[in-house]
């Protein structure tokens, strides 16, 4: 059921309040857009806290970027929305936002390909990270473009995440995943140890995407999810004393072998 503008109005309002806060947004960070039935866009204006919005805040532009309706103006980055919604005929909701671990990620320039969680890779495949584009210029939406047609989110270096879905809720929901899979990778670095799915572990979770009627093309490559390798020899670590134990051991033996 196809619902009207004024609920659309109440959606984004909605989940304006619910990234302010989660955390995701500070100030007046982040953006929110949805694509309207008659091709428009409903969008987040710019300077504004996405926790205290008004629906009479919001901003209404064509698929060019042209305000149509309302007083204020649209966000500075609502090229990238409509870019997504170009390249995406399937996406009807975008959510950008800065959530501070998946950010730092971001910010770090580690992405989230990793094949740590089964959900994770079941609903969003992995969450790579494109290149560094400055906010509110076309530098933006040509970095992420190349990763729009085949994933749902994605890290933004030294900027933040985007995530987008047919619905507000969804797109919304993307979102929390991917800062939820950034702690979860975080607490395995801090322990020291990431124990990946296999590539036979990824494949069925790939086919069970069909099942659950996920959709998104998703790119599969060696980098994306990256996956454990039986077949690779194993990694052995050693401390400092002992590699120096070895490399000692090793040259006394080859003093002896001299003599």
């Amino acid at each position: 059921m196809n619902k009207t503008l004024e609920q659309h109005r109440k959606d984004i309002v909605e989940i304006g309040r619910r990234v302010y806060r989660l955390g995701f947004v500070a100030a007046y960070d982040g953006n929110i857009s949805v694509r309207l039935p008659d091709g428009n866009v409903l969008a987040t204006p710019t300077a504004i806290s996405k926790g205290y919005m008004s629906e009479e805040d919001l901003v209404v532009v064509d698929a060019e970027g042209n305000k149509l309706e309302d007083e204020r103006k649209a966000s500075s980055e609502i090229a990238m929305h409509l870019l997504i919604y170009q390249l995406r005929p399937d996406i009807h909701a975008v959510v950008h936002a800065h959530p501070p671990c998946a950010t730092g990620y971001a910010a770090a320039g580690v992405p989230l390909t990793k094949a740590l969680i089964s959900e994770v890779v079941l609903s969003l495949g992995c969450i790579p990270l494109a290149k560094y584009g400055t906010p509110g210029t076309p530098e933006l939406a040509e970095a992420i473009k190349p990763y729009i047609p085949h994933y749902d989110a994605l890290l933004m270096a030294n900027h933040g995440v985007v995530a987008y879905g047919a619905d507000i809720y969804q797109a919304h929901g993307k979102m929390e995943t991917v800062e939820h899979f950034a702690r979860i990778s975080l607490t395995t670095r801090i322990l020291g140890k990431e124990t990946l799915l296999s590539s036979e572990d990824v494949d069925k979770l790939l086919v069970a995407r069909e099942r659950y009627g996920i959709k998104t093309p998703l790119k599969i490559t060696e980098a994306c999810p990256r996956v454990s390798d039986a077949g690779s020899e194993p990694t052995i670590t050693l401390t400092k004393s002992q590699l120096v134990d070895i490399i000692q051991s090793a040259l006394a033996e080859l003093q002896i072998k001299r003599h």
